[in-house]
């Protein structure tokens, strides 16, 4: 135990080194790569909310009754839980057409669009977004 002392007393005192980097340069490098998908569904209806009835010809008349019929609610229609109702032409009251001359030439041409659903477009369409980035560090002391 004495020679342990006398050893202790004869060595010096100790101090440590300050840590320093031992290079000059270097590089980091980093890489990173992500997809995203994207999925859309676009849907677009389109209501024609009111009618159109149009005549014309040659060699006829009408009855004399308005050419301007009473309009009815004529169509009630449920879409994606909303309940729609148009008015329509009651076509039981639209003039009465003959023929001006009895076994005449004539022409007639009598048309008619009612209210309604007139159009529905879906899209569906699905998107792919990939992305890479490289990152290089260059540093040095």
């Amino acid at each position: 135990m004495r020679r342990l002392a006398v050893l202790l007393l004869l060595a010096g005192p100790c101090s440590a080194a300050p840590l320093v980097p031992n290079f000059n340069t270097g590089t980091m490098t980093s890489h990173t790569e992500s997809k995203t998908q994207i999925t859309e569904s676009i849907r677009s209806v389109d209501y024609q909310t009111g009618y159109v009835y149009s005549t014309s010809g040659t060699g006829v008349s009408h009855s004399g009754t308005s050419m301007i019929p009473g309009a009815e609610t004529v169509q009630t229609q449920t879409t994606d839980g909303i309940t729609s109702s148009w008015t329509g032409l009651a076509l039981e009251a639209k003039p009465a057409w003959t023929m001006t001359t009895p076994g005449g030439s004539f022409q007639l041409t009598e048309s008619y669009s009612g209210p309604g659903l007139s159009k529905v477009t879906t899209v569906e369409r699905t998107t792919l977004v990939e992305s890479t980035t490289s990152t290089t560090s260059v540093f040095g002391q």
